[in-house]
C-alpha cells in the first residue's frame, strides 16, 4: 500500500513538472522569437541592438509623442480662441440690438419685430409695391385694417449691414409730418427688415411717368406746388431742426410718396449722412467721400470734388422743382434735366418760361408762381454751393406765393357767392 501510494504521488508530480517543462520550452520559444525579430528590426534600421542604442531610440520615440501632444494642445488652443471671438460678435450683435432697442423703448411706438411677425404680415413677402437700389419694399397687413410697408434690405444687392443700422438710426432720431416714418425693424436670421409707414398713393415718379399712373388723372399746378412745398419742409427739418443735422443725398421724385394729390413725404434715408461738420479735419477741410446718390440729380459740385452738404439737397431739390414744371424725367438721353433745361430756365423772357411747362397742363399754370418756381430752380442749381439758398428761403418763398393765390381764390368765391 506504501509502495503503491508512493508511485501515484510521484506520478502527479510527474505529470505536472512535464507541462511546466512544455510551457517553459514555449515561453522560451516565444522570447527568442521575440527578441530575433526586434534584432531584425533594428538591424533593418541601421541601429545596432547594444543598451546605449536603446536609450537614443527611446529619446527618439519621446520626441515623437511630445510632437503630436503640442500639435493636438495647438489645435484645442485655436478652437478656443474661435469660440471666443465667435461668442463676442454675438455679444456685439447683442449690444448693437439692445442699443436700439432701448431708443426704441424711449420713443414708445417703434418695437423690434419677430420675422415670423413680418412674414405673416406680408404673407411671406407676397406684395411687392416697390423697388430699391438695395431693397424690396412689401404690404404688409397689421390687423384692424391698418397697413404698414416693409423694406426689405438684401445684401446680394449690396445693403449691408452698415447701411441698414445706419438708417435704423436715422429713422430713429426723426419725426415731421412730411417725413416716412419708421414703425418697427426686425435683425434675424440674416434678414434685414424695416416696417415703415405705409404711404398709399406710390411714388411722384410713379404718378407723373407711367401710364398707370397718369391714368390716374394728371396732377394739377396748385397740386405740384403743393408737392414741392410739402418736400421743401421735409428738408428744411432735416438741415435744420433734426439733432445732429441730416443731408439726405437721395432726393427724387421716386422718393416722394404721395398721401394724396397735395401732400406727400419724402421716404428713403439709407444714404443719409448725420451731421454736417462731423467729417472736418482740424484745419476746417471736408473729408471727400464716396458719391452717393441718383444720376440726374446729383449735385455737381459734390460729384466734381466728393464734398457734401446740405446744398447739395438744395440741388437736388432744384432738379425736383423742373421735374414739377416741365413734367420730364431727370435725364434726357444722356444730359441731366439741369442741363437741357438751363437755356430756357436761365431767360428772362416768361413766354420762354411757358414754352417749359408740361403740355398735360394746357397751359393752367399761375404766371407768378411760374416765376416763383423757375428763380427757385435757377438759385438751386448753380454750380457754386455756397450761393445756393436754404432750405428756410425756399420754404419762404414758396408759401409767400402759395398764400396771396389762396386768399384771392377765397375772395373771388365770396364775391362770386353775394
Amino acid at each position: 500500500m506504501l509502495n503503491s501510494n508512493f508511485v501515484n504521488l510521484e506520478r502527479k508530480p510527474l505529470h505536472h513538472n512535464l507541462i511546466s517543462f512544455k510551457a517553459y520550452n514555449i515561453v522560451t520559444i516565444n522570447t527568442k522569437q521575440t527578441i530575433n525579430v526586434y534584432n531584425i528590426i533594428m538591424w533593418f534600421l541601421g541601429f545596432s541592438t547594444n543598451r546605449r542604442n536603446l536609450w537614443i531610440i527611446g529619446a527618439i520615440i519621446l520626441v515623437i509623442l511630445l510632437t503630436v501632444i503640442l500639435m493636438k494642445f495647438a489645435v484645442y488652443l485655436d478652437a478656443q480662441a474661435r469660440n471666443v471671438s465667435s461668442e463676442r460678435d454675438v455679444e456685439r450683435g447683442s449690444t448693437q440690438k439692445q442699443k436700439m432697442c432701448s431708443i426704441c423703448s424711449s420713443v414708445g411706438v417703434i418695437r423690434t419685430y419677430a420675422l415670423e411677425e413680418l412674414k405673416m404680415a406680408t404673407r411671406d413677402f407676397r406684395i411687392q409695391i416697390g423697388v430699391g437700389a438695395t431693397s424690396f419694399v412689401y404690404l404688409a397687413e397689421l390687423g384692424d385694417g391698418r397697413f404698414g410697408a416693409v423694406k426689405r434690405v438684401m445684401e446680394e444687392r449690396g445693403g449691408t449691414r452698415k447701411i441698414f443700422l445706419d438708417e435704423v438710426s436715422v429713422l430713429l432720431r426723426i419725426s415731421h409730418p412730411n417725413l416716412v416714418g419708421l414703425l418697427g425693424f426686425c435683425l434675424e436670421k440674416g434678414e434685414q427688415l424695416l416696417l415703415l409707414e405705409f404711404v398709399p398713393n406710390k411714388s411722384l415718379f410713379d404718378r407723373m411717368h407711367t401710364h398707370h399712373g397718369q391714368s390716374m388723372g394728371i396732377l394739377s399746378w396748385s397740386n405740384r406746388l403743393n408737392i414741392a412745398l410739402d418736400i421743401a419742409r421735409a428738408l428744411h427739418y432735416l438741415h435744420s431742426q433734426a439733432d445732429p443735422p441730416i443731408i439726405h443725398r437721395d432726393i427724387k421724385s421716386s422718393n416722394v410718396l404721395l398721401i394724396d394729390n397735395d401732400h406727400a413725404k419724402l421716404a428713403d434715408f439709407g444714404l443719409c449722412k448725420l451731421g454736417h461738420d462731423r467729417d472736418r479735419s482740424n484745419n476746417g477741410s471736408q473729408t471727400p467721400l464716396s458719391i452717393k446718390g441718383s444720376f440726374g440729380y446729383i449735385d455737381t459740385s459734390y460729384l466734381k470734388t466728393g464734398l457734401v452738404s446740405p446744398k447739395s439737397d438744395v440741388y437736388s431739390f432744384g432738379v425736383l422743382i423742373m421735374e414739377l414744371v416741365t413734367g420730364l424725367k431727370s435725364t434726357q438721353g444722356s444730359e441731366t434735366l439741369a442741363d437741357w433745361t438751363r437755356d430756357w430756365r436761365e431767360n428772362n423772357d416768361i413766354e420762354i418760361w411757358v414754352q417749359m411747362l408740361d403740355p398735360k397742363l394746357n397751359g393752367n399754370a399761375n404766371l407768378e408762381q411760374l416765376k416763383v418756381l423757375v428763380d427757385i430752380a435757377n438759385s438751386a442749381l448753380v454750380e457754386n454751393s455756397e450761393e445756393r439758398p436754404d432750405m428756410s428761403n425756399i420754404v419762404d418763398r414758396i408759401l409767400n406765393c402759395i398764400e396771396p393765390q389762396s386768399h384771392l381764390d377765397e375772395l373771388t368765391v365770396h364775391i362770386t357767392c353775394k
